[in-house]
């Protein structure tokens, strides 16, 4: 089998104390046995190449291993760079009006719980979700008064069951990873 490249977007890393440096984390993939590892942007996002499809057994393994190297858990949701490609292929911010003042994130849930989202879902004037997935949610975060852009966007969390394993992306970085 030859091998397949992923993306593992890793949860909650270079947030209180809980560092990983980039170096530190492309050493740990490739003690775990991952080809072409390499990080993308410093927030916990890996791009790599592994001898089997994902599973959970696989984001397992890569927790475990990095675990062991930066001594407390970092949850991994992982998706193939053909998955990527065709979430991007499929335009999920198609309906977003052109110079929009508004920053595109994408909510990457490890089980596919995504449907069950209520939806209408945003704050009004603060975020929107354009479109869900079993696995993924696709949101904007709209400019605001204060000079931010929506703060709200945390609040997608508490839609989901406690201990669903989720991590958000920046659209652009998803675009950086299919590149």
């Amino acid at each position: 089998m030859a091998a397949i490249p992923y993306a593992a977007f890793l949860r909650g890393v270079n947030l209180g104390g809980r560092t990983t440096r980039s170096a530190d984390l492309k050493a740990a993939f490739e003690a775990m046995g991952y080809k072409d590892a390499r990080t993308l942007i410093a927030s916990g996002n890996v791009l790599f190449s592994a001898e089997r499809e994902a599973d959970a057994e696989l984001a397992g393994t890569i927790e475990k291993g990095l675990k062991d190297k930066f001594g407390f858990e970092i949850g991994v949701v992982l998706r193939s760079i053909d998955e990527l490609r065709a979430m991007v292929a499929a335009e999920p911010f198609k309906s977003l009006p052109e110079g929009a003042d508004a920053k595109r994130y994408v909510l990457f849930l490890r089980e596919a719980v995504g449907k069950s989202l209520k939806l209408p879902f945003g704050v009004e004037g603060d975020h929107d979700v354009l479109s869900v997935t079993p696995t993924e949610i696709f949101a904007v975060a709209w400019h605001m008064p204060n000079g931010r852009y929506g703060e709200g966007l945390d609040a997608l969390e508490k839609q989901f069951p406690k201990g669903t394993l989720m991590t958000m992306r920046n659209w652009n970085t998803i675009l950086k990873a299919v590149a």
